[in-house]
């Protein structure tokens, strides 16, 4: 998260990341989300604000998941089941299940498919959004496997020199385990931003980077604008990565595409596009490092390419040169030891909600 868009002392209230997923764990099941998978959702939802990837946590998804469970929009006891199977690959219907839930129990089974094969891949298809994508790609690196999760999202975002969103935000991540080093874990919107980013800054009130969002005609606003309430309900659209042609955004625009095709179309349930928001279709795969090389050498390796990189000079105003994944493993240190930083008003929200479901809520 960029320093602009972390809540300020003043705003924020710090809450224990433990006491927090019992509260989210305990929302999810008075919405009728069973006992595993609603801790399994909440820690999803907590892993992500410890490591202070706080617009994928549970100041901006938790609501999101709650009214859906309400509308009907997001089934919290899903009949999901392998509609297609090889032994290295398998398709999911999900039967409306929240992502979060659904796509680690999908990277499991790319993790027993990867064991015996090398190589297993998942697509779930009928789903909801995953929340932190990187979770999903992490959860391979226990068994020196490589995780890889991308997603097909609701449409926000526009082709370049187009000026009707036809893409989501559709994030890849990947995680790569390493031997004394911290793993590499790379999780990025192929957008130029995370629509959930621009909601974040505008609760805080402030301004949004030029080369995040185009006008209404598809020209890119390349100058710093205040931050709108709903960016597709503000007339806005979100750019690809790169922002404009010149500063390429042809790349951030071929990427969208190759992730709607893996989390969209290969799933056979459509894509974000088509039939719309709120689908959302997901690709997770594992990559068993035994099967292409000597583990312990890989993960040596991967340890002396680590230190190459953070040893490379910094540039002037900068403190140092990270590794992909390693600020937020940081930041998950600091914030286990003293505490979450929640907006104040989504402190107020969490009370509220915990109130009106009979919840217990200790903070």
């Amino acid at each position: 998260m960029l320093e602009q868009f972390k809540v300020t002392d003043k705003q924020a209230e710090l809450i224990n990341g433990d006491a927090l997923r019992i509260v989210v764990s305990n929302i999810f099941e008075k919405l009728g989300v069973q006992e595993d998978d609603a801790l399994l959702g909440a820690d999803v939802l907590v892993l992500s604000d410890l490591r202070g990837v706080d617009s994928h946590g549970v100041s901006n998804m938790l609501k999101h998941y709650v009214t859906g469970c309400r509308d009907g929009s997001i089934n919290p006891r899903p009949d999901w089941k392998v509609i297609r199977e090889t032994p290295s690959t398998a398709n999911i219907d999900s039967d409306r299940g929240l992502g979060s839930i659904i796509t680690p129990k999908a990277m499991d089974i790319a993790i027993d498919k990867a064991k015996a094969v090398g190589v297993g891949m998942v697509t779930v298809g009928n789903g909801r959004h995953l929340g932190m994508a990187a979770y999903h790609a992490m959860r391979a690196l226990p068994h020196d496997m490589i995780g890889v999760c991308m997603t097909s999202t609701p449409v926000a975002v526009l082709p370049t020199f187009g000026a009707e969103p036809r893409l989501g935000t559709n994030p890849i991540a990947v995680a790569v385990p390493a031997n004394k080093e911290l793993p590499f874990v790379f999780d990025a919107a192929t957008s130029s931003v995370a629509s959930n980013k621009i909601e974040f800054a505008h609760r805080l009130g402030i301004n949004i980077p030029g080369g995040w969002v185009a006008a209404q005609d598809g020209e890119p606003i390349m100058e710093p604008i205040p931050s709108p309430t709903d960016v597709l309900g503000s007339g806005y659209s979100l750019l690809p990565l790169g922002g404009d042609r010149e500063l390429g955004s042809h790349k951030g625009y071929g990427l969208g595409c190759f992730v709607d095709i893996m989390a969209g179309l290969l799933t056979g349930f459509g894509y974000g596009a088509k039939p719309g928001a709120p689908n959302f279709g997901h690709f997770v795969a594992a990559y068993s490092i035994d099967a292409f090389t000597d583990i312990g050498k890989f993960k040596d390796e991967m340890d002396e390419w680590s230190r190459m990189m953070q040893s490379t000079k910094p540039a002037p105003g900068h403190q140092r040169v990270y590794v992909p994944g390693q600020p937020e493993a940081e930041m998950e240190i600091e914030r286990r030891e003293f505490g979450i930083p929640l907006h104040s008003s989504v402190v107020d929200w969490i009370r509220d909600t915990c109130e009106e479901l009979s919840v217990d809520c200790p903070f």
